[in-house]
């Protein structure tokens, strides 16, 4: 795989941690392709704004080009850093875009390609979010039978991962 990146740096939610089941399958997917993979984590830092500093801070570091995936709030850490770190790509699970009270810190200046995938019956950022976001961004958006956490579908989120690195590189 040609390579316009060499680092998957994944962020996760607010309740998770950094090798949960959805980000070990990832990343084990990701370095089939090829690029390094990076996990931040975020345990102790319930401040989104400190979550922001902490993958701007790792992803300066990096000085290569990247792939942000985000899971929840990682996705919307991932997002409001993306003016800064300048990604390649990003890949957004569930990002918790548009929450009530918090509309405001939503990112809007994201020029990089976005794909992001959210489970119809969410019943912790709505689903909505992720639509209206995804048009006002021209974000590919891939939603399916699932819930928030997207347990069951952590084989077709690698396959659309997949997808979407092949097409960034």
């Amino acid at each position: 795989m040609t390579r316009s990146f060499g680092t998957v740096v994944f962020s996760h939610g607010k309740e998770s941690g950094p090798w949960g089941s959805k980000i070990t399958a990832m990343a084990a997917m990701v370095r089939e392709l090829g690029p390094a993979v990076e996990s931040v984590d975020y345990r102790g830092l319930d401040d989104p704004s400190d979550r922001v500093r902490k993958l701007i801070g790792m992803g300066t570091e990096l000085k290569e080009p990247m792939v942000l995936v985000g899971s929840s709030m990682g996705g919307h850490v991932s997002g409001a850093a993306a003016a800064v770190l300048r990604p390649r790509g990003m890949f957004l699970l569930a990002p918790a875009f548009y929450m009530a009270g918090y509309e405001q810190y939503t990112p809007q200046d994201v020029t990089c390609p976005t794909a992001i995938v959210h489970g119809w019956h969410d019943d912790i950022v709505p689903v909505e979010n992720s639509i209206r976001w995804a048009r006002e961004h021209q974000a590919a958006l891939h939603l399916l039978n699932s819930d928030h956490r997207l347990e069951d579908q952590i084989e077709a989120i690698c396959s659309l991962l997949r997808d979407f690195l092949t097409a960034l590189g």
